[in-house]
């Protein structure tokens, strides 16, 4: 079948083994290779690789390696000041979004694609993608799952080792396998940052 390499971002089913998309995946992995190959001293050099290689990256962002994605990157909007910590995996068959200031913990998941329930055309290796978008200033805790299709609002924060499989609205906090909203962000984390560890608004006044 011709056109598969045009369904990557349409939500069509499509074989992913298409030999065009292959052979411009294979690029990208390369360039994915030798970031992660790289030094953590070699910042000025890691900045400029992410440049090249996702679709968008902001300001100050900064990758730990291991970095791993699909398309090594390339279908990734990045805004500025994100952070994302050791093993992130971005399933990047079609675009994810993620906002400026939004931190994201080690060994996160963020996948676009998804296979058939139907046997027969899951064994034929068919594949659809959806995107993702995450807001801005958002915190996403170790081990978190996102999957296809999801959007979270702004400011969120999904606790560690959650499973998202719904959209999470912005200014909550939202926990659990499937992950749901526990509470929205308010009064209480004013006041506290951790537990009964109370911030000191005198010298983060500028923050406030």
């Amino acid at each position: 079948m011709s056109g598969m390499k045009e369904r990557l971002h349409t939500g069509e089913l499509y074989f992913p083994g298409d030999e065009d998309i292959m052979k411009e995946q294979m690029a990208y992995q390369d360039l994915l290779c030798e970031y992660n190959l790289t030094k953590p001293s070699e910042t000025e050099k890691r900045a400029g690789m992410l440049k090249k290689m996702l679709a968008e990256c902001g300001e100050g962002v900064y990758i730990e390696a291991p970095f791993y994605a699909n398309f090594g990157g390339h279908n990734c909007h990045f805004g500025k000041m994100v952070y994302a910590n050791y093993g992130l995996t971005c399933v990047d068959d079609t675009h994810i979004y993620i906002g400026d200031y939004t931190m994201l913990g080690p060994n996160v998941t963020i996948a676009t694609a998804g296979h058939p329930i139907l046997p027969g055309l899951r064994e034929k290796g068919l594949q659809y993608n959806m995107p993702v978008h995450i807001g801005r200033n958002c915190w996403l805790g170790a081990g978190v799952i996102i999957m296809p299709g999801i959007t979270i609002g702004d400011n969120t924060v999904i606790g560690a080792g959650s499973i998202v499989t719904k959209d999470i609205p912005s200014n909550v906090v939202a926990v659990g396998n499937p992950c749901r909203v526990m509470r929205e962000v308010g009064e209480h984390d004013r006041k506290y940052y951790f537990k009964d560890r109370e911030i000191n608004h005198e010298e983060w006044k500028e923050f406030l």
